[in-house]
């Protein structure tokens, strides 16, 4: 039954959008008088009336969210049904549809039933005979917006839930490197793609192995979301624990895949990666490019700076042709003085301009000689904040950037440089 008008005014204070109520009471006789209760009230109102508990239940249904589709903001139940009496219908009622509130209907003797009732999750109890129109009114109300409120807290309890996993698992995305000496500076940044996302399928790491040389691995696993984060820090620890162990080149990328292969929720998912190892006393590095591209050396400083990306032989990403092991080894020497940026493709595959055009290394490149940031650190921030600037969200790839920079000393060895840190930067729309 829908109210064509109410008899009363409305405060107007009040929404007038109908309350959906149900009303579950088997005499007719108490059902007309809250019907006719209802109306004194002057609240706009969608009323439905079932007879026995279970006819409630199915016009509830599970899983419908209250006010919606016609499922009850508010349910007034009578504590004595032909198939449940007592706290019982108030526990089924909870469990169906826990966001709906329930006010329980009872005699002039069972007050204590009502608090029973109460106690068990009903949001208030009227007792038969004793309710006036406002005091309905005021209850209905207060057991709405109470019932409300336990929904909000419930959902910020699972958001902060949900905030304290995720801060978990992207601390295994973008972790702290683990350097014996800080002899090379460790700057990275990670940036998810989505809008208010957390996580992304893009990993990074640096590692150094106790014969001194320094490790790093930066990778992109096709696709966005949780699946693909999963499977991000998956490849990522793997890949520490197997550098750490002693295993690199096409062996490493070789496990790294098999670990992808085993793990991945579907089969078309695959990841690009480059792998790089730098020897301080040689004053070489060893690059690996699984489906990823080059990263870029830069050399000299201010208007003297120089950025080329190293040229390396490409290998297959993992996952694509499991088993093939097409990968291949470019070995370069280092400059005195240098940074190494490696970086996943969500940098370059943004817009420069208006037109569309796409920004790529060379891009990426006329960029990072323009800056005339001094810091390291600030450098690389004024240059994704430009690069973001510049695309103005149409892109949304996940990015992540990894930079190592060096001096050497006199005699090979590099010379420590304190620079050590890893810094999420918010999504879409962040700074």
């Amino acid at each position: 039954m829908t109210t064509p008008a109410p008899r009363g005014p409305v405060p107007p204070s009040e929404s007038t959008v109908p309350l959906r109520l149900l009303l579950v009471e088997d005499d007719d006789g108490d059902a007309l008088l809250v019907e006719e209760m209802l109306l004194d009230t002057g609240l706009p109102h969608d009323l439905r009336r079932c007879k026995t508990l279970g006819e409630a239940l199915g016009h509830i249904g599970p899983g419908r969210p209250p006010g919606s589709g016609g499922a009850p903001e508010c349910v007034l139940l009578d504590l004595h049904l032909p198939d449940a009496s007592g706290v019982d219908a108030v526990r089924s009622l909870r469990q169906t549809s826990p966001g709906t509130a329930v006010i329980v209907l009872t005699g002039l003797a069972e007050s204590d039933a009502g608090a029973e009732a109460v106690a068990a999750g009903a949001q208030d109890y009227l007792v038969k005979g004793k309710v006036e129109a406002e005091l309905l009114r005021r209850a209905l109300r207060y057991a709405i917006h109470r019932k409300q409120a336990e929904r909000a807290n419930a959902e910020l309890r699972e958001n902060r839930i949900l905030a304290a996993e995720n801060a978990r698992l992207e601390h295994s995305l973008l972790p702290t490197p683990l350097l014996e000496a800080p002899s090379v500076g460790v700057l990275s940044r990670y940036v998810p793609g989505r809008e208010r996302a957390l996580l992304s399928g893009d990993f990074l790491d640096v590692v150094q192995t106790g014969d001194g040389l320094i490790h790093a691995v930066i990778g992109d696993v096709s696709g966005h979301g949780p699946d693909q984060a999963a499977l991000g820090v998956c490849l990522r620890i793997t890949w520490r624990a197997l550098t750490l162990a002693g295993t690199d080149g096409i062996a490493l990328l070789d496990l790294l895949e098999r670990m992808l292969v085993a793990e991945r929720t579907g089969g078309d998912l695959f990841a690009t990666c480059t792998l790089l190892t730098v020897d301080p006393a040689a004053r070489r590095a060893t690059l690996y490019l699984a489906g990823h591209h080059e990263p870029l050396l830069l050399t000299g400083e201010g208007a003297g700076r120089r950025t080329r990306e190293v040229p390396g032989q490409h290998g297959l990403a993992l996952g694509i042709v499991p088993g093939l092991r097409r990968w291949f080894p470019t070995t370069f020497d280092l400059p005195p003085e240098g940074t190494l940026l490696l970086y996943t493709d969500g940098l370059i595959e943004g817009h420069r301009d208006a037109s569309g055009e796409r920004l790529g290394a060379e891009g990426l490149i006329e960029l990072i000689e323009a800056s005339r940031a001094a810091d390291p650190d600030a450098r690389l921030d004024e240059l994704l904040a430009t690069v973001r600037s510049m695309d103005a969200g149409r892109h949304t790839d996940d990015i992540a950037i990894l930079q190592l920079s060096w001096p050497f000393g006199a005699h090979g060895a590099m010379t420590p440089t304190g620079v050590v840190g890893s810094r999420r930067v918010t999504g879409p729309g962040g700074a």
